[in-house]
């Protein structure tokens, strides 16, 4: 089935005057981030359908003279962009006539009424509480300029084309609430969290990963020197973690933190989904006397190469050896190569050099730009 984005103009495209009349070319004057956003947008598989009330157009109150020549602008600046839009949806009515096709009544949207669009997966744009309102009226999703800036609208709907979602038609003519979405909703942790659980005869872990940093945080592997290293992932990443794992420490540390390890580089590649529009890649860090340097890229394959030289047995309740398996696990894991080169006299610091330096180069790699849906990679898969 179709799937369509209804754009209102004035106020969501075009900044609106005080009189609320676009009649002159000097009144021309784009919302910051429309352009950018609309292009990111136009190659999500969408109909880009501008649907706009313009009171009394073709009226003396409004002449059509006083229309176009700023309708036209708009048009062709939009196109110099690569924007353009498959239909163009335009109410002449006055507020009192209440015409049936006046937003946010539906009478204007009969071509997308007819059973061949997926409405509940379509949006609807706008700047006002009764564009939230069209948007139940139709039975899509809406969201508000204003409570949203043009950069949430794009992460937004991209973050839920990505994910596939299609929000429960039980909710379809609910009233539109505050805050800018209407309801059903489908933000970005739908893309960019997970929840890995992993249970063995020798561990029971349940992980989970918020990119965006949402959520609580807390980790307790058993293991008190793994724990402050895998906290430097929370402050110094910008995720949202949280690692709790019940493992046969009776026995050794190996299975507790190669098997968190896995939990943790699965639940990371699982929030990355399709990859589209992160930086991919990610660098750096000194710490005292120690220096630790960690190159990471998320390519879909798997390979550690390590240079770290540790002086001592154990580091805490941690077995210094541990470390390159766990790393090692972690790479299988992501599915991404990752360098480490460390050097320094004080191995705890050794160590968490490490583990700061790989969480801000986890931050750079999984950074999204939420006005680019490209896939950073030359063969168009990763």
């Amino acid at each position: 089935m179709k799937k369509a984005i209804f754009v209102d103009r004035d106020g969501t495209l075009l900044k609106e005057p005080a009189d609320e009349q676009i009649d002159s070319l000097e009144k021309v004057e784009f919302v910051p981030g429309a352009i950018s956003g609309l292009k990111a947008l136009a190659d999500l598989g969408y109909e880009l359908v501008m649907a706009s009330n313009q009171d009394g157009l073709g009226t003396p109150a409004f002449p059509e003279e006083t229309f176009w020549p700023a309708q036209n602008l708009l048009l062709k600046t939009l196109e110099g962009e690569g924007i353009r839009f498959d239909n163009i949806l335009i109410d002449r009515s006055f507020p009192e006539e209440n015409s049936p096709c006046r937003k946010p009544r539906t009478g204007m949207f009969g071509p997308y009424l007819d059973g061949s669009y997926d409405l509940p997966a379509c949006w609807v744009i706008g700047d006002r509480e009764t564009d939230l309102q069209l948007a139940a009226n139709l039975g899509a999703r809406g969201l508000q300029l204003g409570p949203l800036s043009w950069a949430d609208i794009v992460d937004i709907i991209r973050s839920s084309s990505a994910a596939g979602q299609a929000p429960s038609s039980a909710n379809k003519k609910a009233d539109a609430p505050s805050k800018g979405i209407a309801p059903p909703t489908a933000g970005p942790a739908a893309v960019r969290s997970a929840v890995v659980e992993r249970k063995t005869a020798e561990t029971d872990i349940c992980v989970r990963v918020d990119l965006d940093g949402k959520g609580p945080s807390g980790v307790d592997t058993g293991l008190k020197f793994l724990d402050h290293m895998l906290t430097q992932l929370i402050h110094h990443g910008g995720i949202g973690l949280e690692i709790r794992c019940k493992g046969d420490l009776e026995v050794d540390e190996h299975h507790t933190m190669e098997d968190v390890a896995i939990a943790l580089g699965e639940a990371l590649r699982r929030a990355l989904g399709d990859k589209r529009g992160i930086d991919r890649y990610g660098f750096a860090l000194p710490m005292d006397e120690s220096r630790a340097l960690v190159l990471l890229d998320f390519g879909g394959r798997a390979e550690l190469v390590w240079d770290v030289q540790f002086t001592r047995e154990y580091v805490g309740d941690v077995p210094t050896e541990m470390f390159h398996h766990f790393f090692k696990s972690l790479s299988n894991a992501m599915q991404a190569n990752l360098y480490i080169q460390a050097r320094g006299e004080n191995n705890h610091h050794l160590a968490e050099g490490i583990f700061k330096a790989f969480a801000r180069t986890l931050k750079q790699a999984v950074r999204r730009n939420p006005f680019s849906y490209d896939l950073p990679s030359s063969k168009g898969l990763l």
